[in-house]
């Protein structure tokens, strides 16, 4: 049996080693290897080189284990744990030098769903203020010695949100008219451009609250175990649990409000 403890440790060293790769490359210069959904999501050689780093250090220590990962996609295992995987999130701030980008790896139980699966391990690593956000099931989540807990005191000012928005430009309009929305219970917003650290943030009460249409798994599966285990909640869609239609997260009063003002 897989104890989540092991699985921890195991994509803490690996987040490591990746993030000393990413943070080596980012110095040397980036290079656009390709777009994705729109020109300006673009993925860099050094997010293959990491993946494949990745992938090929899990692939030694538990070859049994699926693994789903940005760059490379899906490929099942034998022993029903699947690690999803964020080589460089936060692209685009990576490529322009902005300090805000993370490595996101997690070890779930089951296909590589987040409506189905349950995870058991996640660490979000940024490399540039070597800040390692760590969470396990039923074991917390952690930066450093210090447990982390969720705002669930949000004041009259409202609460300090986080979003993102879509490479899709047809999505703005829509976007931005559901941000005049949440703009009523905030206090101010924060658009940092890496959902994992965004996510990981609200686990540390740096953050009040999150949301985002159009996350991947890959963004979201270590982030939201640091924020359930942090006491609070993530929902969204579809089936409510954060998905491509919507990710929210948050402590359990300003959930409600997000939930509601959102309305996906």
């Amino acid at each position: 049996m897989s104890l989540p403890s092991d699985l921890l440790h195991l994509a803490t060293e690996i987040a490591r080693e990746a993030g000393e790769l990413a943070f080596r490359r980012r110095r040397e210069g980036v290079t656009i290897a390709a777009t994705k959904s729109a020109l300006a999501d673009i993925v860099t050689e050094a997010d293959r080189e990491v993946e494949t780093l990745i992938r090929a250090r899990l692939a030694a220590a538990r070859p049994d284990d699926g693994f789903f990962g940005e760059e490379s996609g899906a490929g099942s295992g034998t022993s029903g744990i699947t690690w999803v995987v964020d080589p460089i999130d936060g692209t685009v701030n990576y490529a322009y030098g902005i300090p805000a980008w993370a490595i996101s790896i997690a070890a779930v139980e089951g296909e590589p769903d987040p409506a189905t699966w349950s995870a058991l391990a996640g660490v979000v690593y940024n490399p540039v203020s070597d800040e390692l956000f760590r969470a396990t099931r039923g074991g917390g989540a952690w930066l450093g010695d210090h447990r982390l807990q969720v705002n669930d005191e949000v004041g009259p000012a409202g609460g300090l949100i986080g979003t993102g928005f879509g490479y899709d430009p047809a999505t703005h309009a829509a976007a931005l008219e559901q941000l005049s929305r949440v703009m009523t219970i905030s206090r101010d917003l924060r658009r940092i451009g890496a959902a994992s650290l965004d996510i990981a943030f609200v686990a540390a009460g740096r953050l009040d609250g999150y949301y985002e249409r159009g996350l991947q798994p890959w963004d979201h599966a270590a982030a939201v175990l640091l924020v359930t285990e942090a006491g609070g909640i993530a929902g969204g869609a579809p089936g409510g649990v954060p998905g491509r239609e919507m990710t929210i997260v948050a402590g359990a009063r300003l959930y409600a409000k997000l939930d509601e003002v959102i309305d996906y």
